[in-house]
């Protein structure tokens, strides 16, 4: 489901009952289209979310973590200029559109109180969020420019008049009563989805389905069932998400439509705890994927370029095994010279090698027989050098190949705030060049992520390949346990015991699992052994090692076990 008015109407009214009359302790603006407002209401602190990404647009209260950047953006300084120390007086929508006006009030320098406006329009691609002066009605600053060029309808610049979106030639539900609803709905030509969201302002896709859906069912109670519909869309909201196939949908409230078709539900006391669980992954691969896509790239890269390499490699393995065939055809070559004439394009010889069976034999015919044999014995040597250097190269270049992929995995299941770890492992291994912006700030050095089991027992994971390396070879004890999943690339697990018990074990198996490439599927292979049975080969890649006496465990990973042992310390702060 999209953020749609009704949603909209319904988390305004949640919002309204945790923040208003708050105060601003602090902003941040951790992504391109985010904006995190801390804010001090009723006793506790709450983190509002607002965002004006392309794709994931929505306001909200949070749990989830943030990394803000070194450098604060211009806007999150015009933000702190004016918000910081703010009361926020009131959380207003307009009409039943997905446009929210947060009205902050706060004494300017001169101490005479001032009303700043927090626009927040949720509208797809053209999603923002903007800084207004109230009295004047001007622009002071947008997270996004936009200019005459890109918006003929309006200006979204600093010190432009601002213009609100165009309304919408529909009419606003909440403001609707029951005999003008009865009369729309009885003259209708046909009660369909498209028809109810042409009617009716705000309603998104899901909730025009979820009208007509109720509507169908009952078409001679239509008074009855818009009057449930507005109760509905008016009282205080839980959520509900569906699961349908492999589509996940978001509603505010119960939806006929959706219960029925749904392959599994999850219901949730706020709204904005249904919109953490439903964009927890969904926005964080975003994320990580808009501030790696530059390291995604670059392995990418490198790997199609070490896997061609290979293919080229093993092939010259393949022809090395002719080398021996290529030294006896110039000795023929040779020992018959007086035999053969310049310009024949081929020539069939006994070969002593082989009982004096018929060799053919490809010739240049510019060539003499000599400078033909000399080619064959030269082909010969250099297939010889080949095999001597071959071998090497194949298991470096596979080795390579290994590395790479492990940092794709990575990179996959990086958390934001993960991606300076692995740019600085890429770094040090010399696949891109560190930003001479940065080379006087470097970046903390990242530590494991710790987890305990049922019993209570320490488990360590780490996130980079050097983070593997220094987890199994420096922090680890030769009694601890050590696990890896099988053949696939993913994080090294260490148990900080000398005698887990079976159940650790396991659930140390499920994090390795969890962090590998194979996160999302079933029965995957995880082996466990000690510390003592593990070494690093000389040269060896970071994170490589071999082991020996290993023990192997098939397990599932599920996400929600697997957060419930996260320890609340290991979050980035």
């Amino acid at each position: 489901m999209s953020f749609d008015g009704i949603f909209t109407h319904l988390m305004v009214q949640e919002l309204t009952e945790t923040l208003v009359n708050g105060r601003v302790n602090k902003i941040h603006q951790p992504y391109d289209n985010e904006i995190i407002l801390v804010i001090r209401a009723n006793g506790s602190t709450h983190k509002l979310l607002l965002s004006a990404h392309p794709t994931y647009a929505r306001v909200q209260l949070t749990q989830m973590t943030y990394q803000n950047p070194d450098t604060p953006p211009n806007f999150v300084m015009m933000l702190r200029k004016y918000l910081e120390g703010a009361i926020l007086s009131s959380i207003q929508q307009i009409a039943n559109d997905r446009v929210i006006h947060l009205i902050f009030h706060k004494r300017n320098e001169l101490g005479d109180l001032e009303n700043i406006v927090l626009v927040v329009e949720l509208m797809g691609r053209h999603s923002t969020i903007l800084l207004l002066n109230q009295q004047t009605g001007k622009i002071l600053d947008a997270i996004k420019h936009i200019g005459s060029s890109q918006n003929t309808y309006r200006l979204l610049l600093p010190g432009a008049t601002y213009l609100a979106p165009p309304p919408q030639q529909s009419v606003n539900p909440y403001t609707l009563t029951d005999l003008e609803a009865f009369d729309m709905l009885s003259t209708m030509q046909e009660v369909s989805a498209k028809s109810l969201q042409l009617a009716f302002q705000g309603l998104g896709k899901d909730s025009a389905n979820e009208l007509a859906y109720r509507l169908s069912k009952t078409p001679n109670a239509r008074l009855q069932v818009w009057q449930d519909f507005k109760n509905d869309i008016q009282l205080p909201s839980k959520g509900f998400i569906y699961l349908i196939g492999k589509k996940e949908y978001f509603t505010p409230f119960d939806y006929q439509s959706l219960q029925e078709k749904a392959d599994a539900v999850q219901s949730f006391t706020h709204l904005s705890e249904l919109l953490d669980v439903f964009y927890h992954d969904k926005a964080e691969r975003d994320r990580v994927k808009q501030q790696g896509s530059e390291l995604i790239k670059k392995v990418e890269n490198d790997l199609k370029r070490n896997e061609s390499k290979l293919k080229k490699r093993e092939r010259t393995l393949v022809e090395s095994e002719s080398a021996e065939e290529l030294r006896q055809k110039g000795e023929l070559l040779t020992t018959y010279q007086a035999q053969i004439e310049r310009g024949l394009h081929a020539i069939e010889l006994p070969n002593y090698y082989k009982e004096n069976q018929l060799q053919k034999i490809a010739l240049n015919p510019a060539l003499s027989a000599v400078q033909n044999a000399q080619r064959y014995f030269q082909k010969y040597q250099k297939l010889r050098n080949a095999v001597k250097l071959i071998g090497t190269q194949i298991a470096e270049t596979k080795q390579e190949i290994l590395y790479l992929q492990s940092v794709l995995a990575q990179l996959e299941i990086a958390h934001p705030s993960e991606i300076q770890g692995i740019r600085e492992e890429l770094i040090a291994g010399g696949y891109i060049k560190q930003s001479k912006k940065k080379l006087q700030k470097r970046a903390t050095k990242s530590k494991p992520t710790t987890f305990f089991s049922t019993d209570h027992t320490e488990i360590l994971v780490g996130k980079n390949n050097l983070e593997n390396d220094q987890l199994t070879m420096k922090i680890a004890k030769k009694t601890d346990y050590w696990l890896h999943t099988k053949n696939i690339p993913g994080s090294h697990v260490i148990v900080r015991s000398a005698n887990p018990s079976e159940e650790t074990l396991l659930e140390a198996a499920e994090l390795a699992a969890y962090y590998s490439k194979y996160r999302h599927s079933a029965q995957v292979p995880v082996d466990c052994v000690q510390v003592k049975y593990i070494r690093k080969p000389n040269g060896a890649k970071p994170g490589f090692v071999i082991y020996e006496n290993q023990k192997t465990y098939f397990v599932t990973p599920h996400e929600e076990t697997i957060l419930a042992k996260k320890s609340e310390q290991s979050f980035p702060k």
